[in-house]
């Protein structure tokens, strides 16, 4: 079984490298949404599905759904899956390794059938790199794919209905895409895009809660004077209070454990060397597993920000644009794959992510979980992105140790409980 797991091991990185060949752009990764390197990528997933025993299909939003039966019928299902939309200039392993994942386990089975169903979903879009809005996928699973989104469209004015009926897809039929009462489970493997597994010299980690966030737009706005005439005491300058108020910035994420705030992007106006600048836009981006601990952050980085243009003779406009609540992981899914890591040999580390994930919005209607594998030197939606091997195959190891054990976690479960979204 460990050489199989090896070589199990080294075709999901050869799949997902290969994977790689399909993009919108010469010398570079990036496949968006329903694009024509996202249509031959899904061609070729499909076909593997298919000669794992899946019967696969593509729904309404683009999802690509592999079902594995299980021994006997009616049973309950677990889900499992990922993305296989990419950011520009990406690497070849951010959401494509877990739905390479998903499917190695299925084929380790060799057409064994488990007390339940497998679905497994390539969620044709997470990014929300060609509308500007992310999980179109997942959204459409757990029926939050609202109908005036349809008409929301990219930079060349392609309205999002259209692309769907491009790519010959009904997005009259969305409200199919829901998943099924049976579904009593959802499990996503993905790498970490971060340093804490790596850091702690740690394989695996188990995600328990994935951040909320903050994003908001602040202006800061004094006087546009001659760089050369005008004395520093006389000065309205909208960079020096936005610098002074990025450091208070830094100082608050620095001081609250667990907090992450993120200046951006700075844009001047008039941008030039000899004016001092009257206006400057500064994004924040600010994040936590407790809303309340981030909630009170923005809080205090308005009043900082209010304060500091005040006593420089500035004024200071936000805009608030988005606030997205933390997720909770399913504890006994949590625990679940907690106990088939450590089965393994491995001690996990119980994680927050910082970054959002489909798992984040099918945690809304079934309970779930998600198993981070650790990404050499942090780096994720780059080139350089990489994984480990043992990494690999121990994450495989844990999910076949996973499936093993996810039918006693289903036991218990009646079937009110069963088909009853997950809050």
């Amino acid at each position: 079984m460990q050489i199989e797991m090896r070589e199990q091991a080294d075709k999901v990185i050869a799949r997902c490298r290969y994977l790689a060949q399909f993009t919108e752009e010469p010398g570079q990764i990036k496949r968006t949404f329903l694009s024509p390197a996202m249509r031959e990528c899904m061609q070729t997933v499909q076909g593997w599905m298919e000669a794992a025993g899946m019967r696969v299909v593509t729904d309404a939003a683009g999802n690509l759904r592999g079902q594995y039966p299980a021994a006997a019928s009616p049973s309950i299902c677990l889900g499992m899956g990922s993305h296989l939309d990419t950011v520009p200039n990406s690497g070849a392993f951010d959401g494509v390794l877990g739905v390479m994942m998903a499917l190695a386990l299925v084929e380790v089975l060799k057409n064994e059938k488990l007390p339940f169903a497998i679905e497994l979903i390539a969620f044709s879009e997470e990014e929300g790199v060609r509308y500007s809005l992310p999980f179109i996928g997942s959204r459409a699973v757990v029926g939050r794919l609202d109908p005036a989104l349809l008409d929301v469209q990219d930079a060349r004015g392609i309205s999002l209905g259209s692309a769907m009926m491009s790519f010959g897809l009904d997005p009259s039929r969305i409200g199919e895409c829901l998943l099924g009462g049976d579904v009593a489970g959802f499990l996503e493997f993905h790498i970490e895009q971060g340093v804490v597994l790596e850091s702690e010299q740690q394989s695996l980690g188990v995600v328990h809660a994935i951040a909320g966030q903050t994003r908001a737009e602040f202006t800061f706005t004094g006087l546009a004077r001659h760089a050369g005439t005008t004395p520093m005491r006389l000065r309205h300058d909208a960079v020096a209070g936005a610098a002074e108020w990025v450091s208070e910035v830094e100082r608050l994420a620095l001081a609250t454990p667990g907090l992450v705030a993120t200046v951006g992007d700075l844009r001047t106006h008039p941008g030039t060397w000899n004016v001092v600048a009257g206006q400057l836009r500064a994004s924040l981006d600010v994040r936590h597993g407790d809303d309340s601990i981030r909630h009170q952050a923005v809080d205090q980085l308005l009043a900082q920000a209010a304060a500091i243009a005040n006593r420089r003779g500035l004024t200071v406009d936000s805009k608030m644009q988005m606030d997205q609540p933390a997720v909770v992981m399913d504890a006994r899914l949590c625990g679940l794959a907690t106990e088939a890591i450590r089965s393994t040999g491995i001690s996990p580390l119980s994680m927050v992510s910082g970054a959002g994930h489909d798992a984040m919005i099918v945690a809304e209607r079934v309970p779930t979980t998600m198993i981070f594998l650790r990404s050499p030197g942090g780096i994720s939606h780059h080139p350089d992105e990489s994984v480990r091997p043992q990494d690999v195959e121990n994450a495989l190891a844990a999910g076949l140790a996973f499936l093993r054990s996810f039918a006693s976690y289903c036991a218990p479960l009646g079937s009110k409980e069963k088909n009853t979204p997950h809050a």
